[in-house]
């Protein structure tokens, strides 16, 4: 019997060690159609949970048996291809473009998820997020929640020659959008911000270099849906400040742990994006650890950044369960932040979850009001978005707003790694506040005009001079871009005809028909620390160029603004077509050195030709 049992444990070991015997293979993944790289791809063991996405570059690294197997590689929009490993280490791998599958998963706004029957593998791992293992299934209900929006109409700039807007540096909406088309899927209109779409990009624009935190670019050509309409690009370039250079940080990460996080997508991910960001943390940076769930409570004391291991290890202990009590979640934080409260440093509370608060003070007003006051008193607020299913989008941008703060959505580890580590100071650390825009049109030269996005930024022109009025904030190293699109003097449109007035007449200055100016940008903005605004003035001569001869930044952010007016289905660009923006994004790609732009011109490609098919 003890032979037996020696025998049986040795076979058990023997074969325990060879399961566990595991090595890594490695590769890329491009595009069979151009030989670009692919971000987000599904890799996966066939027949495990174990699985990888793409990284921004197009490559990948995944733990497999030593026996092999097979690893499938599947993203929406491409045909999904299944490849024996065998003794290889690196498998590179091209896909090809595969509308077919894709008409059938592609459905319009609030509705159910679906998969699609014949795209196998493709369908149930059609999500580039962490990565979404075998037992993991889409919900077939919706209580996502989005602020309504009505896009912007022209203006008769004779009659109302002013347009007033905050600056918008969020880009929740880009990835959001970015999670609907990669599960095959349309987003909700209200769901696509145009202002954050374009904002999601860097733009090449030159540092500030007088007094003020950031330069401004202007640039003019023609609409490229519409010849007979002009385009206006407006750019900032926040000052760009060293991490090293940095204030240093107060820090208080408020996590959701409620039930409603135990998806793989929320707080799995959430803790590997809090990971990184630790690892970005200096000796004098402090972080504190707030969580929330029936009740909320203090997991971690304030500890430098020279303790990663201990900030680490409180993360990894965290788990979902229970209902939100998100409002005292948010009170129990900001105390933090006040108790530990840096004079002339970086206080703010990082706040994760999916928006879904459901106790205490769980209304857009109440929670309004207490963050307005708390910030007040100098600790700003981010928010990072995750999930889906209950994503409450519109509560989650509101409290940004109000918090002096920005909101960005987690949709993968790429986007975790894009918010907090290439864009930590910007994300982080505000150098501007309650910036402020406002144009004036020469009416001379501008018939008509209407602003591209910022519909829920919109402000009345009194504001512009109110410093009471809040607005958006400007965070280090940050670029801001607007796009007006105007109709000239003399063209007849089909988008803006008004009579005649009757009773009264409304004369132009002999001066504005001399004036070379098409328009005159004004800005307001405060210091961080002050309640004074300064005001910067920038007149824009009336110099159009061809549109071939615009630079990348002018065409990026035009091709952008058309894909997001295509996803709201805008009456302004009916004869423009996916394809067309992809041509125009891939000739203003630029040096695209983290990848986001290809994807975006792969993203326009896939959803093109899956709406060409329907």
């Amino acid at each position: 019997m003890k032979t037996q049992f020696i025998i049986l444990s040795t076979l058990l070991f023997t074969s325990l060690g060879f399961n566990l015997q595991e090595r890594v293979i490695t590769g890329s993944v491009t595009s069979a159609e151009d030989g670009s790289a692919i971000p987000g791809v599904n890799v996966v063991l066939k027949g495990s949970k174990s699985g990888v996405t793409t990284d921004v570059h197009g490559k990948y690294s995944i733990h497999v048996p030593s026996s092999g197997g097979i690893l499938v590689f599947s993203f929406v929009g491409y045909t999904t291809q299944e490849i024996k490993i065998g003794t290889r280490g690196i498998i590179d791998v091209q896909l090809a473009l595969d509308v077919t599958s894709l008409s059938e998963v592609v459905v319009t706004g609030y509705g159910r998820y679906k998969r699609a029957e014949k795209s196998g593998v493709a369908a149930e791992y059609a999500s580039p997020m962490l990565y979404a293992p075998n037992d993991y299934r889409k919900p077939d209900w919706n209580t996502e929640e989005y602020d309504g929006i009505n896009e912007n109409i022209f203006h008769d700039a004779l009659r109302n020659p002013l347009s007033t807007f905050s600056i918008d540096v969020d880009a929740a909406s880009y990835s959001n959008m970015r999670r609907f088309l990669n599960n095959g899927q349309r987003p909700p209109k209200d769901a696509v911000r145009i202002e954050e779409l374009i904002n999601y990009f860097d733009y090449d624009y030159n540092q500030p270099k007088d007094e003020h935190p950031f330069n401004i670019i202007t640039e003019i050509s023609s609409a490229p849906w519409n010849k007979q309409h002009k385009l206006v690009h407006i750019g900032l370039q926040g000052k760009r400040i060293a991490t090293e250079n940095l204030p240093a940080s107060n820090l208080v990460f408020l996590i959701d742990v409620s039930g409603s996080m135990d998806e793989p997508n929320k707080l799995p991910l959430l803790k590997s994006s809090f990971k990184m960001l630790v690892n970005e943390l200096r000796p004098q940076d402090y972080v504190s650890i707030v969580v929330y769930a029936g009740a909320a409570g203090v997991v971690l004391e304030p500890t430098s950044g020279n303790e990663k291991k201990k900030i680490i290890e409180a993360l990894d202990r965290l788990e979902a369960g229970g209902s939100t009590a998100g409002g005292a979640g948010i009170k129990l934080a900001y105390a933090m932040a006040h108790k530990h409260f840096k004079q002339g440093g970086n206080n703010r509370v990082i706040l994760a979850t999916d928006g879904d608060f459901n106790i205490g003070e769980s209304s857009n007003a109440a929670m309004e009001q207490l963050i307005e006051k708390e910030k007040q008193g100098g600790v700003f607020l981010t928010i990072l978005g995750y999930g889906m299913g209950n994503y409450k989008d519109s509560k989650m941008k509101t409290l940004s707003m109000k918090g002096n703060g920005n909101y960005a959505y987690i949709d993968n580890i790429t986007e975790a790694k894009k918010v907090l580590v290439n864009e930590f100071g910007g994300t982080l650390f505000t150098i501007a506040k309650d910036v402020k825009l406002q144009v004036e049109f020469n009416p001379a030269k501008v018939k008509a005009y209407r602003l591209i996005g910022y519909e829920n930024r919109l402000l009345k022109n009194e504001d512009f001079n109110n410093d009471k009025k809040d607005a958006g904030d400007l965070g280090s190293g940050h670029t801001v871009t607007a796009l007006y699109e105007i109709i000239p003097v003399g063209v007849d449109s089909e988008f803006f005809k008004i009579d005649p007035l009757k009773y009264q007449t409304t004369k132009i200055d002999p001066s504005a028909s001399k004036s070379k100016e098409l328009m005159t940008v004004k800005f307001r903005y405060k210091q961080p620390s002050s309640e004074t605004s300064k005001l910067i003035v920038h007149p824009m001569i009336d110099n159009q160029l061809a549109l071939e001869q615009t630079s990348d930044n002018f065409r990026w952010s035009a091709s952008v603004a058309a894909f997001g007016m295509l996803l709201r289905e805008s009456e302004y660009i009916k004869s423009y077509s996916y394809d067309d923006v992809a041509q125009l994004a891939q000739g203003a790609r630029g040096q695209d050195k983290e990848g986001y732009r290809i994807e975006f011109i792969n993203m326009v490609k896939s959803f093109g030709g899956v709406v060409a098919k329907r």
